[in-house]
């Protein structure tokens, strides 16, 4: 199988890396500046798992001049637009596309350029990010991708994806239940990424102040009760696990977003939050403190928009 990863920042240097390095046939599409880098250094990972240095197979946005069997986005959400520009002429009749991408609102705008026939459902869980110096550092052992179906049927383009990630350094395989695990990964992730951006703090600070460890307990609340209403509530064990993660004693998680804000990089306001939002008052759920959480993330968005005295 002939693999397209688009980007390769922290998440699809990782995934890609691993495959690449089990002996699949990846290319990455990269800006310039990107793969100036890779062909200098490589593509670096440093992981509980095993480090890497590889020299991948690289193309440049704006310039591909043929098609793939898979293509994989692992690019920002508010980056989508211009990512599908760069995939279009990596677009076969015969291709899947494959997103990694936060929320779910990508999806209708991935259907509707491509054709929903083409696009499949995936997510991915791991703490990755990239250093100074380009290379990807992975902060933790959870490295995991799922993916499937829309309709969830198991089919041979499926059974073909299992067969690429089978024997990759990483936790890969098709879900039958990919919509239940997009809500789950949505309710954790928008929880986890509102309280730790509003407040600008780990979990640990955040439950060890008073009233924090509710704050955090109500906003996954409001979370469970959106996904509910669109028939997709947690599973229990699910449910309990994301409670004791979001209120663990001392612990340093923080979401992705967070650090984004940190480096005063754009941030995901609308895909991770303000999507979810507007889906729940579409069924009459009111939740103050993802508001709360999503107006902190708009203003701090104002910010990036003032041009420097400098």
């Amino acid at each position: 199988m002939k693999v397209l990863m688009l980007g390769a920042g922290a998440t699809g240097g990782y995934f890609g890396g691993r495959m690449l390095e089990a002996g699949r046939d990846v290319s990455f599409l990269v800006r310039e500046h990107r793969a100036t880098q890779l062909r200098g250094n490589g593509l670096v990972i440093r992981s509980p798992q095993g480090d890497l240095r590889l020299k991948p197979r690289t193309l440049i946005s704006g310039h591909v001049h043929e098609t793939f069997d898979l293509v994989i986005l692992s690019c920002k959400a508010y980056d989508l637009e211009s990512a599908m520009t760069a995939i279009a002429p990596a677009i076969g009749a015969d291709t899947a596309v494959l997103p990694l991408l936060n929320g779910m609102r990508h999806f209708d705008l991935l259907d509707a350029r491509f054709g929903a026939d083409k696009v499949l459902r995936g997510l991915c869980s791991i703490a990755v990010q990239l250093s100074s110096d380009g290379a990807i550092e992975h902060l933790s052992s959870l490295h995991a991708l799922r993916f499937g179906e829309a309709d969830e049927r198991r089919t041979a383009r499926i059974e073909a994806i299992d067969a690429l990630m089978a024997g990759c350094k990483f936790d890969g395989k098709s879900s039958a239940g990919i919509q239940q695990a997009l809500w789950e990964k949505w309710v954790m992730l928008a929880c986890l990424a509102g309280m730790t951006c509003l407040l600008r703090a780990n979990v640990g600070s955040i439950v060890a102040a008073p009233e924090g460890r509710q704050l955090m307990l109500d906003t996954l609340d409001e979370c469970i009760a959106i996904a509910g209403s669109h028939g997709h509530p947690p599973r229990p064990q699910v449910a309990d696990g994301v409670r004791a993660i979001l209120t663990e004693p001392g612990s340093l998680a923080k979401a992705s977003m967070l650090r984004d804000l940190e480096h005063g990089g754009r941030v995901e306001a609308d895909q991770i939050l303000g999507d979810l939002i507007a889906r729940g008052a579409a069924k009459g759920i009111v939740a103050p403190l993802l508001k709360a959480a999503y107006a902190s993330l708009k203003i701090y968005e104002q910010t990036l928009k003032k041009p420097s005295r400098h």
